[in-house]
């Protein structure tokens, strides 16, 4: 049994598989700059929850988990697909559950005063993973090439897809660390701040859809890719996590107010 969990953590950390999440960079990243963006109430609050522990640490939980099989009912949580030309509330919810649903899931548990203590802890945790993959685009792609997967591509001459190109090639080859990232995203003021963060998960996974279409359109099946590619969609990166990371404290500052 052990030699079977370590094989499936191993597969997860080569990137097999289909659902291939922003790389740990990339959740850290999200998480250090929720973490930047809290309320007084919300830090007090997740620092008793969480044992001290930081939105960056705690922000892979999430993919840490699938290398158990007991919590293989979460994997569809991860990712929401549907076709280009509709919203998400014009298409039947996939009854395995999915992205949105699974963040709903999550905050309504957090906020029910009759959830367990360790109920609380689990789903927030999740909860603060699958806003980060709410901001990768092909998390929100087409069913057709589950959200990019299925479009092969070279990367500076090695083998990946667009789904993985966006999880975490682009993020990991940039060379930076989470806390790099995080304190080198563009400058917002209060104003811009805000903008960002109305709305509701709604709107945010629409939001999300509109890059992914446009992510499609960038490349074609089996582009070699590399310099050009970076500089063009580096800011749409920065801008994703940035969105990510501010959204993220805005849904925890609300649940801890």
């Amino acid at each position: 049994m052990k030699k079977i969990i370590a094989l499936c953590f191993l597969m997860l950390q080569l990137g097999y598989g289909n659902n291939i999440e922003w790389s740990k960079t990339g959740h850290r990243t999200i998480g250090e700059v929720a973490q930047q963006h809290l309320s007084g109430k919300a830090k007090k609050a997740l620092k008793k929850m969480l044992d001290g522990q930081s939105l960056a640490l705690v922000s892979n939980y999430a993919d840490e988990i699938k290398a158990d099989r007991s919590f293989s009912k979460f994997g569809p949580w991860h990712y929401v697909n549907y076709p280009a030309d509709k919203k998400y509330t014009e298409v039947q919810p996939s009854v395995e559950g999915d992205l949105v649903i699974g963040i709903e899931k999550c905050i309504a548990i957090v906020k029910d005063k009759n959830s367990s203590a360790a109920d609380k802890v689990f789903y927030l945790k999740m909860m603060i993973h699958l806003i980060g993959d709410l901001h990768q685009p092909m998390h929100v792609g087409q069913l057709e090439d589950k959200g990019g997967n299925d479009i092969q591509l070279q990367w500076f001459g090695r083998g990946t897809n667009l789904h993985r190109l966006w999880d975490s090639n682009m993020i990991d080859d940039y060379g930076m660390s989470y806390s790099e990232l995080a304190n080198n995203l563009p400058t917002l003021n209060k104003s811009e701040i805000k903008n960002i963060q109305k709305g509701n998960i709604y709107e945010w996974v629409e939001e999300s859809q509109d890059v992914a279409n446009e992510l499609y359109l960038s490349v074609e099946e089996g582009e070699k890719l590399g310099y050009a590619y970076g500089y063009k969609y580096w800011a749409t990166v920065e801008h994703q996590l940035q969105k990510g990371g501010l959204r993220l404290a805005k849904v925890l500052n609300d649940l801890f107010s």
